[in-house]
């Protein structure tokens, strides 16, 4: 059974840089440097206006390669990605709609579920279910579950392969919601197979 623990330890800070933040570093150089150029270019009246418009381009250019450079980092402060943190333990940051969201891969295919303690079973929408080759029209929707919209009918399948970074699981039951679900659901069928379910810093925490 998973344990729960809340964790407020702050990351150690290591007062050294990797490769990662000196090219970073870099990058900032180059957007810094393209800005400033195409301000001074502007305002250098001595110059023609043709050399004048190349120079700006150029500059442009240069910052866009700078900024799509560093997309990746962007991208992880606007929107916070999941994370592997060695080979047995994942780190999930808080989305802004206050919620956590899982990318695994269901069958070979890449799928994205909302994070549910209160729900028990890992229940999938028919978009998400038809995506990992299971036919929703042709299930038999014998069971029910209840939602905050009220019962609604589910059918039973088994997931040959539920994959997460390094951390496998197969034939893993599953639910198939035959009503209408804007996200598929990951329960605690699938979340009580981790040895530590921790809050850390605000961050999902997975260990197995």
């Amino acid at each position: 059974m998973a344990s729960r623990v809340l964790d407020w330890r702050a990351s150690p800070y290591i007062d050294t840089m990797d490769g990662d933040q000196i090219a970073n570093l870099a990058f900032l150089g180059l957007l810094g440097a393209a800005i400033a150029g195409s301000y001074f270019v502007s305002n250098r009246g001595q110059l023609g206006k043709m050399t004048q418009q190349a120079m700006i381009w150029a500059l442009i250019f240069i910052g866009v390669i700078a900024a799509f450079g560093m997309w990746g980092d962007i991208r992880n402060t606007v929107s916070p990605q999941q994370m592997m943190v060695g080979e047995s333990e994942i780190s999930v940051p808080l989305r802004s709609d206050g919620h956590y969201h899982l990318s695994l891969e269901v069958n070979d295919v890449p799928l994205e579920f909302l994070v549910d303690t209160g729900a028990s079973e890992v229940v999938l929408t028919k978009a998400d279910a038809r995506a990992i080759g299971i036919n929703p029209d042709e299930l038999n929707y014998i069971g029910s579950a209840m939602t905050a919209n009220g019962s609604v009918p589910v059918a039973q399948v088994y997931l040959d392969t539920v994959e997460l970074g390094g951390i496998q699981d197969a034939n893993l039951r599953a639910l198939v919601n035959g009503g209408e679900m804007d996200k598929s659901l990951l329960g605690m069928s699938y979340l009580n197979g981790f040895e530590r379910i921790e809050i850390r810093d605000g961050e999902l925490v997975l260990s197995r």
